[in-house]
Order: C-alpha cells, then structure tokens, then sequence
C-alpha cells in the first residue's frame, strides 16, 4: 500500500531493491535462449556454458526457474567485504564500497545464497559492515554544518536512511544561521 506524500519522507528499502535490480550481473545459463529484448535493452544469446550478462532482475527470474547460476560481483565474498570492515573500523572515513552494495548482497544472498561461498559468513560480514558504516554515518551526523555535510562513499541505502533526519537539520540549521543576520 502507497502511504500518503505527507507520510513518505523517503524512497523504501524495497524500492531501493528494485532500483538494484537493474544492475548487470553475470550468469551461467543451464538453458538456451536467443537474444531477447526488453523495455531496459536486449539480452542474450543465452548459451551454457558460456557466461552471460543479464540484469539482476532476469537472474533472479532464471534462478527461481532453476535456469542458471548466478555469479557473484567481485566485491561479494568473505575477503574483500572482511578487507572492508577492518578499513572501516580503522579508518576514519567511510571504506569504497558498490553504491548498491546493500541491496544487491540482500536480492543474491535472498535467491541464489546456494551460489555464492561461505553465504553465512557473508552475512555475519555485511552486517557487522552496516553497522559500522550506520555508526559513523551517525558521527557524521552529529558534527552537522549548516552549509554542508561531507560523507563520501556512503551507498544509497545509506544515503536513504539518513535524508529524513539530514533534510529536517539542515532547514532547521539554514533558518537559525539566517536569524541573526536577519536581526543585525
């Protein structure tokens, strides 16, 4: 159900999901198929062995059907994302990370956890990797400008969670800098 424009202050995590699912990803087909076109472009020939590279939207459709392998990104496994979390528990700013990591580890762990390796590890790692990333999103938060807020490499599910709380500051901030200029 759509909630009203006065009750929805940011785009959901599910809608964030299907903006991801947009992303190119590779796969091993188990089925044939010819170039197929879509409103978002044309995909295919779909010939096993050989990879292919299709949305993930269309993966996941294959994948449910039991029609292909999914391959993971390069940056979905236990030691890049660990590589991750040490710089982000060592390092002040945020570690470089997809922009839709978030999303797009949440739809293949959810679907094709049985292709990727280690997928309970990969878990535990993405959520202690949250956690630190939503720790110093929160610092950042509290060191506020009224001019401007600087947090590179935050990925959109982030960018999401904060915009509520950042937008309503920054118009609070905005008119206090403005009050007392406007007195003098």
């Amino acid at each position: 159900m759509a909630l009203p424009n006065s009750l929805r202050v940011s785009i959901t995590p599910a809608e964030l999901e299907l903006i991801a699912c947009q992303q190119l990803i590779e796969i091993v087909p188990l089925i044939s198929m010819e170039r197929t076109a879509f409103i978002s472009g044309a995909y295919g020939p779909l010939r096993p062995p050989h990879k292919a590279t299709v949305p993930i939207w269309m993966a996941v459709n294959l994948k449910a059907k039991k029609r292909c392998h999914i391959v993971a990104p390069p940056w979905l496994n236990v030691d890049f994302l660990q590589d991750r979390l040490n710089k982000e528990t060592s390092q002040r700013g945020f570690s470089d990370l997809p922009f839709r990591f978030v999303e797009i580890s949440k739809v293949l762990l959810d679907v094709a956890s049985d292709d990727l390796e280690n997928p309970d590890k990969l878990r535990y790692i993405l959520k202690d990797l949250r956690e630190a990333r939503q720790a110093k999103s929160r610092e950042g938060l509290q060191t506020l400008d009224h001019s401007e807020l600087s947090l590179p490499n935050l990925c959109s599910m982030e960018i999401n969670e904060i915009r509520p709380f950042f937008v309503q500051s920054m118009h609070l901030m905005t008119q206090l800098v403005r009050e007392p200029t406007a007195a003098q």
